[in-house]
């Protein structure tokens, strides 16, 4: 049988970037980081918690990770390696920021392309009710959409929630 997917988003699950400035949350350390396409004039403030490479590497026995973000690929030199997590699959955006089908996230319509009717666990800081609706009219597969606060990333009752998920499919 095929695992599911967790499609995983780093700022907001990984990166909680809307936290208080200046104010790193407890448990996280910061990194500073230059991926392509960084503009800024400094590097990117990037605050990860390194027991979440654990928690996702434990959801590795019922899914299959892969990368949901913007950093697509380069989640695996910049992210990965700061939580312990092996290179993982990625979602190679078609387009970024574009439009999007009945006010969705513009990444629900490539989620459920790169699901292909897989079951799927997607953790995201911008996941909304319009995305709730699509995927459920659109993916007969199971789904669980799981919205992150970016003040706050992922905590304990998200990981059980995802392995509880897994484990009733």
């Amino acid at each position: 049988m095929t695992k599911p997917l967790l499609l995983i988003d780093v700022d907001g699950p990984l990166n909680p970037y809307a936290a208080k400035a200046q104010h790193r949350p407890e448990g996280y350390d910061t990194h500073r980081m230059s991926p392509e396409g960084w503009t800024g004039p400094k590097p990117l403030r990037v605050w990860l918690n390194p027991d979440h490479g654990a928690e996702l590497l434990a959801l590795a026995g019922a899914y299959e990770l892969v990368w949901a973000t913007t950093w697509k690929g380069e989640a695996n030199a910049w992210i990965g390696p700061h939580l312990g997590l092996p290179g993982l699959p990625f979602i190679d955006w078609p387009q970024m920021h574009g439009k999007a089908p009945r006010g969705t996230f513009w990444k629900t319509q490539y989620i459920l392309e790169y699901a292909a009717g897989r079951p799927f666990a997607w953790v995201d800081d911008d996941i909304t009710s319009y995305d709730h609706a699509y995927v459920e009219a659109n993916h007969l597969a199971a789904a669980l959409l799981l919205h992150v606060d970016p003040r706050i990333g992922l905590i304990r009752p998200d990981f059980d929630a995802l392995a509880e998920w897994a484990a009733a499919l």
